[in-house]
């Protein structure tokens, strides 16, 4: 008889400690189908011990210098760079992406993160201008995000709404500062941040990578924060708090809540006292994140689908346009939202195209993450996995053609991953722009490949869709490839290539593919208040 195997038990990392849950929830190995992994089912208890603990580390972390702060940051990162097999490998296990790529991309990008944003801190200005002839000088400023205390009417946090507490004296406040002007003899008084904590929810997709993409900016600025790692994908969240005290990160600057949306995260998002709330996720869970927010009209960065087109000239060099649309197509299985899911061809080369593309796609092998020669692991869930599928039955029946992949060609597993939630790269054609696979996100290893004539109609029909996140263009007209990509509702568009960030510049969607942007200014500011003051001198 096996001996049982041991079950790897996360905890929730509040005030600089592990603390045990009353609940635990599955976490699955999705190369095997099999529990390996309970995770806290946290819920608004957990929330409220992280909000005290993270409105108690505020006022040290927040009073430290940007230089203060980025040395912390620098030295997360090089902890993270010295653990880095160790984390690859249970990212790797943990969310089914192949170890090459949890290897390559994600936790190098993870150590990256907290070292841009830790350099990008440090050379943030702000605006000033004079008005001579009114003897003005007006400035900005930048805070952390948190809860203003007014000098005369202290405000009492409800589960409601935030209202003046009458029963308060004003006089008591330790945070009101009398300003004195001995000439005019005038006494005003400031407001200050109460707290500025960010809550941060991150998708199972691109775990660590994503979840640090949140934290590093946030707490760069001066905030503390409370973070909720998808239920799905934990481990290598709970492996970086593991970091953090040697790291130098005081107790309550950085706490993660592990836990379901609907119980953890509805807790964090509809807490009084969390003014800001970023997510990555779905639109569903956006609109239930900007329900639950506007009564406390919090501040939202809403990071969402892509349903994201490749257009292909009939003058695209395909000796590099076909590798990198397999690739932009099905990496990380197809789980990232900039992957391209709609792919128009210009129809003189439609059919070459599409030769060379099923065929690049046949050579891309799907197994065991651990295996260096997989192009593709498992996808995340049983429940992913039927998803996925499903819409290549509803294509199937609305009399489109699958040429390769699911349901025609044969996948070859181990014994061991027979259970697994794998599935082969799916490529379909005959399909009409109509259809439920060319207009909703499927976020699996599954791409259209459809034929047009015009630049006209193939800007019409990629800008078709609900969604405006990223699009990739592929033409040697220099002219065509600025036309296009102006005309092309995206926040982001490659020419010539795929995935090739700039950190400086904004990230994000337009349309129902999020609210705002994330990158080194844009995160900064997001994460931050701007005040401007004015000087009579």
């Amino acid at each position: 008889m096996a001996a049982p195997v041991e079950l790897l038990m996360l905890e929730n990392f509040i005030g600089g400690k592990f603390i045990p849950c009353n609940s635990y929830i599955d976490s699955y190995d999705p190369s095997t189908g099999e529990v390996y992994c309970k995770v806290p089912n946290s819920g608004k208890e957990e929330i409220e011990a992280a909000v005290q603990a993270a409105r108690e580390a505020f006022p040290g972390w927040s009073s430290r210098s940007p230089q203060e702060r980025a040395q912390v940051l620098s030295r997360v990162a090089d902890l993270l760079e010295q653990s880095l097999e160790e984390l690859a490998q249970a990212e790797s296990k943990d969310q089914g992406k192949t170890l090459t790529m949890a290897r390559t991309v994600d936790i190098p990008r993870a150590v990256h993160n907290f070292r841009f944003f830790a350099s990008s801190v440090l050379h943030h200005t702000t605006e000033c201008t004079q008005m001579d002839h009114l003897g003005c000088l007006h400035y900005t400023v930048r805070t952390p995000v948190g809860i203003v205390i007014s000098g005369n009417l202290p405000w009492k946090i409800t589960e409601k709404r935030m209202m003046p507490r009458i029963d308060s004296d004003p006089r008591t406040s330790k945070r009101l500062l009398p300003i004195t002007n001995k000439k005019k003899k005038k006494t005003g008084k400031t407001s200050a941040l109460d707290s500025g904590i960010a809550g941060l929810i991150s998708p199972w997709n691109l775990p660590l990578y994503l979840l640090t993409w949140k934290i590093a900016p946030a707490i760069a600025a001066g905030n503390t924060v409370i973070a909720k790692p998808s239920e799905l994908t934990s481990v290598t969240a709970w492996m970086l708090c593991k970091l953090l005290d040697k790291a130098g990160v005081p107790p309550g600057v950085i706490n993660i809540v592990f836990g379901t949306g609907p119980r953890a995260g509805e807790a964090l998002v509809s807490h009084p006292e969390v003014p800001l709330i970023s997510f990555t996720g779905s639109q569903p869970t956006a609109e239930r994140i900007t329900h639950v927010s506007a009564p406390h009209c919090k501040k939202l960065s809403l990071e969402l689908g892509g349903k994201n087109p490749a257009i292909i000239f009939e003058d695209a060099n395909l000796e590099e346009c076909v590798p990198t649309t397999v690739r932009s197509s099905f990496a990380n299985q197809g789980e990232i939202c900039l992957c391209t899911s709609r792919i128009f061809v210009q129809k003189s080369i439609y059919s070459e195209f599409l030769k060379r593309f099923v065929e690049a796609t046949r050579t891309w092998k799907v197994g065991v993450p651990s295996d260096p020669s997989a192009c593709m692991g498992a996808l995340i869930s049983k429940a992913h996995l039927e998803k996925v599928r499903s819409y290549i039955k509803r294509a199937h029946a609305e009399g489109a053609h699958i040429l390769c992949g699911e349901g025609v060609d044969k996948l070859s597993l181990p014994l061991r991953n027979q259970e697994g939630y794998f599935m082969l790269p799916t490529v379909i054609t005959d399909i009409k722009d109509e259809s439920c696979c060319m207009q909703e996100e499927i976020f699996g290893p599954v791409t259209c490949v459809v034929s047009f004539d015009t630049e006209e109609e193939v800007i019409r029909r990629a800008n078709s869709v609900k969604y405006g996140l990223a699009a990739t263009v592929w033409s040697s007209n220099v002219g065509r490839v600025h036309r296009v990509a102006k005309k092309l509702q995206s926040g982001l568009v490659w020419t010539n290539c795929w995935l090739i960030r700039e950190l400086n510049l904004p990230f994000g969607g337009m349309k129902s593919s999020g609210i705002g942007r994330e990158g080194a200014k844009d995160s900064h500011d997001f994460f931050t208040e701007i005040k401007t003051i004015t000087v009579k001198h």
